[in-house]
């Protein structure tokens, strides 16, 4: 913990190294699979690395106009575009930003196909379906839960594809392994074989947690190698993680403000807010890794709840409390381990909380501190 002491706090700091690691392990699976990996925004966002990400990956995924135009600004070149709606003032641009371009549903596509085949700019449309299965447990993150808003079903699909549309799209993954695609892809093909075949790309969605160390990442190519010997049609596999490409690549580090007591439960007071920084710890609901940090067991002294800075009365991890070998004072810097990912693109000001600032630590060992967005101007801004 001791390489975080002099660095701003709070602040999301993202390593290149790691980065870089994560990159090269992807960009294996691109190669040795002959598939195209792009990076999904709604999880990796850190746009300041993606002349690095371009290096690795085929692009990147949207799912609105500003991510589009990131991708488009920061990753110079044209997004892989999704939305569960598009909105009539924001739909030419889309197709300005896009080389392929989504529709949740056939109404969608009936609503925009006119403008959207007369484009004078080639994009490619497709058309997300739901296979009715997924292994996500929890239901605020499954897509085919019965009901679902997300993706066509195969009883609602027309004969053959409706003229103009070139791919299907299903994501019905997160965090998830291997072996759930497998199983996922076997109730895709079940239900949508016919249409497969009339495809030129399929977009094997997001969720798949390639980077992460138990990941069989021999399975996943056999996987893909087999998928394409069986639809020779297919031009473009695509697979669109976020997770993977942020997976394990920073930190954000948060001080101790106060310590209280109540009913024997010691609370460190941070800096930060899990509502306003690290929303997934409360919506997943997940614990995270504080490092220099332990689970608490008989016997240890000094155990204490992480408290943060909003006035939520549930802003604290509610799944247990951390032991640390030495007694916590204010002043104290407290680092959250892997959180690039789903945190930065989710933060709030509720409460008027400001954001963390943003910096990196390039692989030469040398920080670069990138933004300080936690100030009045921003929090004025989005409220009008």
């Amino acid at each position: 913990m001791n390489r975080y002491e002099a660095l701003p706090s709070p602040c999301y700091i993202l390593s290149e190294e790691a980065l870089l690691a994560n990159l090269q392990l992807l960009n294996l699976v691109e190669q040795e699979a002959n598939v195209s990996i792009i990076c999904a925004l709604k999880g990796m966002s850190f746009w300041r690395s993606f002349p690095l990400i371009k290096q690795y990956l085929a692009g990147a995924t949207a799912s609105s106009l500003n991510e589009a135009r990131l991708i488009s600004e920061e990753m110079c070149c044209d997004a892989h575009t999704y939305a569960p709606v598009y909105f009539e003032h924001e739909f030419p641009q889309l197709l300005i930003y896009s080389s392929h371009l989504t529709f949740n549903s056939l109404s969608q596509w009936d609503k925009y196909k006119e403008v959207a085949l007369n484009s004078p700019k080639k994009v490619s449309f497709g058309l997300r379906v739901n296979p009715e299965y997924s292994e996500i447990e929890t239901d605020l993150y499954n897509p085919a839960l019965p009901g679902s808003r997300l993706g066509i079903l195969a009883e609602n699909m027309p004969d053959t594809l409706p003229e103009g549309i070139e791919g299907l799209h299903f994501h019905v993954l997160c965090e998830n392994d291997s072996y759930a695609l497998e199983h996922c892809l076997e109730a895709f093909e079940q239900r949508f074989a016919r249409y497969i075949r009339q495809c030129r790309w399929v977009n094997f969605g997001g969720g798949h947690h390639i980077t992460r160390a138990d990941y069989n990442i021999p399975h996943l190519i056999q996987l893909l190698k087999d998928f394409r010997s069986r639809y020779p049609n297919v031009e473009e596999v695509i697979l669109e993680p976020g997770e993977a490409v942020g997976w394990q690549t920073g930190v954000l580090t948060s001080t101790v403000e106060d310590i209280i007591e109540n009913k024997g439960i010691k609370i460190a007071m941070l800096n930060v807010s899990f509502a306003c920084h690290m929303p997934d710890c409360l919506e997943m609901p997940y614990k995270p890794t504080v490092l220099g940090a332990h689970e608490p067991a008989e016997g240890d002294k000094f155990v204490y709840r992480l408290g943060g800075c909003s006035c939520l009365a549930g802003d604290y991890i509610g799944m247990g409390d951390f032991a640390f070998d030495e007694p916590l004072e204010v002043g104290d810097r407290i680092v959250f381990d892997d959180m690039i990912h789903y945190t930065m693109v989710k933060t709030t000001f509720f409460n008027g909380v400001p954001h963390p600032s943003i910096g990196i630590i390039h692989a030469d060992g040398e920080f670069e501190l990138l933004a300080e967005p936690g100030d009045y101007p921003s929090y004025k801004a989005k409220l009008g």
